[in-house]
């Protein structure tokens, strides 16, 4: 026997709603963020908007509602990690081993 639901009321299904977790600087890192957040399986869209103050386009990463603390935290960690190895191997902050420190005054 199916049982139905009677006029009026929602179904089962329920329509999560989506809050904003960041806004991406384009469209490639608002890739690589929805695709850390599915790897982590937290669902995620991607929606241009236009910044009615600017009246900019900007990109926003949004997921629903119940996943946000998540999100945030994994975007964070993952921002974290790559300041670290662009810091750890930036090509512009070589060191210079030639100085006066090394140097012997024998």
């Amino acid at each position: 026997m199916v049982r139905r639901n009677p006029k009026g009321q929602k179904g089962q299904t329920k329509v999560q709603e989506l809050v904003l977790v960041t806004f991406a600087d384009d469209m490639e890192q608002a890739r690589d963020y929805e695709t850390l957040l599915k790897n982590n399986d937290i669902p995620t869209m991607i929606r241009e908007q236009t910044d009615e103050s600017s009246q900019q386009m900007r990109i926003a990463v949004l997921v629903p509602e119940e996943f946000v603390d998540e999100a945030h935290v994994i975007i964070e960690s993952q921002d974290a990690y790559d300041d670290f190895y662009d810091l750890a191997f930036d090509d512009e902050q070589e060191t210079d081993f030639d100085t006066d420190i090394f140097d012997d005054d024998f």
